[in-house]
């Protein structure tokens, strides 16, 4: 039998003398509780929000985009970027255009940025699963338009009578006295509505590559290219070979590289979200430090009587040790338990839903068993300090 274990189990669960300490052993079950609870939950919603929102950039970004570093186009028929298309591993190959254009619909106008594509980028993005309205239609001169787009000039998709005017500077030096001069114009018809956010919605237009060039002045030109990598490739291996293979003259750059801030803002907020929960914690164990040192003043007849039987202060030491880590370990446990059923309870019955117009339903969580290993890790560590302090302290007093 573990003596040390046996004895805190029963100074944990038996009726105390002063009323003050069970309820105080109970706020601290209760405080750990809640705070684990909190922490599993939380770290699980901004799971199901980071993947929301990569899987949404992953609709729109490629694997690998390439640019070039000095200028803004380059000659997607040089051999370097032909013998890219020779390339184990690529499934997609997609040559774009991109360029800043005027819309005008009526008598309301904005700037966007217009993207040219060829018929890879539906496959290779899955763009599908981003339309809110209509469908992903480039042929001739349909267009595919942010929701943000849509609201400030007001026009849906599939309006047939009346197209949207997209103007953009003629290259070279155009010299006229009437400004319209210096300008091509192209007339374009939405055939759908995206939606990523506010910020990508009122910026991009796709088109078809062939009309982008029309538009922009270009012939064979692209601006970037954008590859999707087959199942079963490896990311970082095939992305090391382009940028071996086109040396360095070109930005080679996978999806995270792609949107740096956008991660590194996840990943932030989620930490500091994590240490301000458990910096709430922290204060929650001196619930633990109070019940404690408590137990340990009303046993103070009991730690003499055990000192005088031939138990060293080490063995008195784990009993009140043990005390304060099964406090922790019933609040952890309880709360993991507890912050997993409500994760799984808002995946199954959607208990926090969304407002009309995002893309899901509810509020997406995601579990992840690091998160309940690291939760879990972190409660006992900072339990075992919020035990031992008040444990070396008030059995040295009087012990010694």
């Amino acid at each position: 039998m573990n003596l040390p274990f046996f004895i805190a189990k029963r100074y944990l669960l038996s009726k105390k003398s002063h009323n003050a300490i069970n309820i105080i052993s109970g706020i601290s079950v209760g405080s750990v509780c809640i705070v684990t609870m909190a922490l599993i939950v939380v770290l699980s919603a901004f799971n199901g929000l980071s993947a929301l929102v990569q899987s949404l950039y992953n609709s729109f970004d490629s694997d690998i985009s390439i640019t070039i570093k000095q200028g803004k186009t380059f000659d997607p028929n040089s051999t370097e970027i032909q013998s890219l298309k020779k390339m184990d591993g690529l499934a997609y190959y997609s040559e774009i255009i991109e360029g800043n254009a005027l819309l005008k619909y009526e008598n309301k106008q904005c700037l966007a940025t217009i993207k040219g594509v060829n018929n890879d980028y539906k496959k290779m993005n899955g763009f599908d699963s981003l339309l809110t309205e209509g469908d992903f239609n480039l042929e001739k001169n349909n267009v595919v338009i942010g929701r943000g787009i849509g609201y400030i000039l007001q026009t849906g998709s599939n309006n047939l009578f009346f197209p949207i005017s997209a103007y953009a500077p003629k290259r070279g030096n155009i010299i006229s006295i009437n400004p319209e001069d210096g300008l091509n114009e192209l007339k374009v018809y939405p055939s759908g509505t995206f939606s990523i956010n506010d910020e990508l919605d009122s910026k991009y237009v796709f088109m078809g590559i062939a009309k982008a060039r029309e538009l922009f002045d270009y012939t064979t030109e692209v601006t970037s290219i954008e590859v999707g990598i087959k199942p079963g490739f490896d990311k970082e291996s095939i992305q090391q070979q382009i940028s071996s293979l086109l040396g360095n003259n070109y930005h080679v750059k996978n999806r995270e590289q792609q949107n740096e801030l956008l991660y590194k803002t996840l990943k932030t907020e989620k930490l500091w979200t994590f240490l301000i929960l458990v910096f709430i914690l922290i204060i929650g164990t001196f619930n633990v430090v109070g019940s404690l040192t408590m137990l340990i003043i009303e046993k103070k007849k009991d730690i003499t009587i055990l000192h005088d039987m031939g138990a060293d202060i080490q063995l008195i030491r784990k009993i009140f040790l043990l005390e304060g880590m099964l406090i922790m370990i019933i609040g952890a446990t309880s709360g993991i338990v507890l912050g997993a059923l409500i994760c799984w309870l808002q995946l199954k019955f959607s208990l926090v839903p969304l407002s009309e117009g995002w893309l899901v339903d509810a509020y997406p969580i995601h579990m992840l068993a690091s998160d309940f290993i690291l939760v879990l890790a972190v409660v006992l560590l900072i339990g075992f300090f919020a035990a031992w302090y008040p444990v070396r302290i008030f059995t040295k007093k009087h012990l010694m």
